[in-house]
């Protein structure tokens, strides 16, 4: 288990910084922690091709406890409009962190013997995507306020261009696209230091296949 635990320890850090990082908006549609959080997609992919499917499963375990260590934490801090986390976005958040993160894990081990870049990229391309569309849904679609009803998420049905210059919808739905963009942009860029660290780990510079 003393194996796992770097991984373990790296997962909670950007579960945790993530849920910190949130709170700091940046620009109109995104916040700081959509610039860590996909993180958590590298650090589940480097245990997969290490360790196996099983310890990055354990990872991604020990990630989904920590983040509900975080919302509990945050539905006990009041911001100026209530609690810093609600019911919808702690559900949202731990549905989608634990969906997407094993659907990562089962992609990548099916994907594991082809080219070295296909499976890390594939299988975050896929949770990345899941996650995205089942937090921002979970969290703010009108659709759903019956999982809160005393939670008032109006603001974020309110009809604006998307990315303020597209078709009108709904401001969730630009802010899940503008989230999304940036996890398709870090998976690319995660192919880098996967590949470093892997085969740090594996004690060879060869191509990891």
């Amino acid at each position: 288990m003393t194996r796992y635990l770097p991984g373990i320890l790296a997962m909670a850090a950007v579960v945790v910084a993530s849920n910190i990082l949130v709170q700091f908006l940046l620009g109109d549609w995104l916040t700081w922690g959509a610039f860590t959080y996909p993180f958590a997609f590298l650090v589940t992919d480097v245990m997969n091709r290490v360790h196996g499917a099983p310890a990055a499963r354990r990872v991604v375990l020990a990630g989904f406890v920590a983040g509900i260590a975080c919302s509990l934490i945050g539905t006990q801090i009041m911001g100026a409009s209530g609690p810093l986390v609600t019911l919808r976005i702690a559900l949202g958040s731990g549905a989608a962190f634990l969906v997407a993160q094993m659907m990562d894990v089962a992609v990548f081990d099916r994907m594991r013997g082809g080219a070295w870049w296909r499976a890390p990229l594939v299988s975050t391309l896929v949770g990345s995507s899941l996650d995205t569309a089942i937090f921002f849904s979970v969290a703010f679609a009108g659709a759903l306020s019956v999982l809160e009803p005393g939670n008032d998420v109006s603001w974020a049905g309110e009809a604006v261009p998307l990315l303020g210059a597209g078709l009108v919808a709904p401001l969730w739905v630009s802010l899940a696209v503008a989230d999304w963009l940036v996890k398709l942009l870090l998976a690319l860029a995660a192919l880098v230091p996967f590949r470093l660290i892997v085969s740090r780990l594996m004690g060879n510079s060869a191509p990891v296949a």
